[in-house]
């Protein structure tokens, strides 16, 4: 009886030594013991960014476009300071921890803000809709600057910051050649093209690689992950999926996302079929009324998304185009609205997927989720 006790409790320690072992070719980040592995950054949804570990003190960080793998790819070497050995051939050398960085958007900030890191954060573009009382703060006493916006932006301010990084988004009309000359690292953040909500919070992960908080974002996004995860498990057997679109005419067009982009998989994982889930694309897709009617008119749901002054209702849209009381989600009150005014969007949601998951659940299968209060989307009364 002592034996097999003493093989069990030898069984369990083993077992609990492998689970804590990193998978592949990655190694423990430094050779401090087991509570390392808390350190080790593995995406699991994000399509945009590997992390390797080939040697002790270098971790290897590789960028690339989530959807078009093609397109130019980005290598970063993160090498703790004073630090003296080789990296690879290709590789741009980026001292760890950085201590200050500028953000070209607030998906890029969502993710400082979310690791409580917004005194790292020097320099950001937009504040409009700026919500964080934090960032507000900083940029009221100057530890944060405006750097300008996107095409047109201040490389003396820049200058005079001398951040340790710049964070941008290379695939995006911004103005970023510019800002070659100006001697600071640039490490792209293609957060914003991911497919899937999870995978682009996962891009927490690389700002917890650059500011050495690896631990903290793991712990955080894993919070994310399970709570998302359990929400969408509650939707699995819906009977009835309730059809829904998205968007609103603008000088002639009408602009909605693709039926492979986030937005579509978040609406499938509340238990809705999206109006233009066969669509091929990611991104942004423009078109006619008569496409979006034919398409659109019975749907249940209509998403909508604005920074609209004062109350806005059911009379504001028939006030902006008299065609929307044609749609059935206009008839029967199904307006499913944000107003990007009131609620933190873009500097909290991308980090939020859980709590957008359960926004549209409660709208959707309000039996499944009967006591959850609405943060961004709410349905109109």
């Amino acid at each position: 009886m002592h034996i097999l006790k003493t093989v069990w409790i030898f069984g369990l320690v083993w077992l609990a030594a492998c689970g804590n072992q990193p998978s592949g070719n990655q190694q423990t980040p430094t050779m401090k013991g087991v509570t390392d592995t808390l350190r080790i950054v593995s995406p699991k949804y994000a399509q945009g960014f590997n992390v390797s570990y080939p040697q002790t003190g270098v971790v290897l960080l590789d960028i690339q476009d989530p959807v078009h793998h093609e397109k130019e790819n980005f290598h970063f070497a993160l090498v703790p300071d004073g630090f003296s050995g080789a990296i690879p051939e290709g590789y741009t050398k980026i001292v760890t921890p950085i201590h200050s960085a500028i953000c070209m958007t607030s998906l890029q900030l969502s993710n400082f803000i979310k690791l409580d890191l917004t005194e790292k954060v020097v320099g950001i573009t937009s504040t409009r809709h700026l919500h964080n009382p934090r960032m507000n703060e900083q940029l009221k006493n100057g530890t944060t600057q405006k750097i300008g916006i996107e095409g047109n932006f201040d490389n003396e301010v820049i200058m005079a910051i001398q951040p340790d990084i710049i964070l941008i988004s290379p695939f995006k009309r911004g103005g970023y050649e510019a800002l070659r000359h100006v001697d600071i690292p640039l490490i792209p953040h293609l957060g914003y093209k991911e497919l899937t909500p999870l995978g682009q919070a996962e891009w927490l992960k690389v700002v917890g690689l650059l500011t050495g908080e690896e631990a903290k974002a793991n712990a955080t996004f894993a919070g994310i992950e399970k709570r998302y995860n359990e929400l969408k498990a509650m939707t699995d057997s819906v009977r009835q999926r309730p059809t829904v679109f998205s968007g609103e005419m603008r000088g002639g067009n009408w602009y909605a996302v693709g039926g492979k982009s986030f937005l579509a998989q978040i609406f499938s994982d509340a238990g809705a079929d999206y109006f233009l889930k066969d669509n091929p694309e990611s991104g942004g897709v423009t078109l006619n009324y008569e496409t979006v009617y034919t398409k659109a008119a019975n749907a249940d749901y209509w998403r909508i998304v604005n920074s609209f002054d004062g109350d806005f209702g059911y009379e504001a849209l028939e006030a902006q185009d008299k065609r929307y009381t044609d749609f059935k989600a206009w008839k029967q009150h199904g307006v499913i609205y944000c107003n990007m005014k009131q609620v933190p969007f873009y500097e909290a949601m991308p980090v939020e997927p859980e709590v957008v998951l359960a926004d549209f659940i409660h709208v959707f299968h309000p039996d499944i989720l009967p006591e959850h209060t609405p943060k961004y989307y709410h349905l109109l009364p």
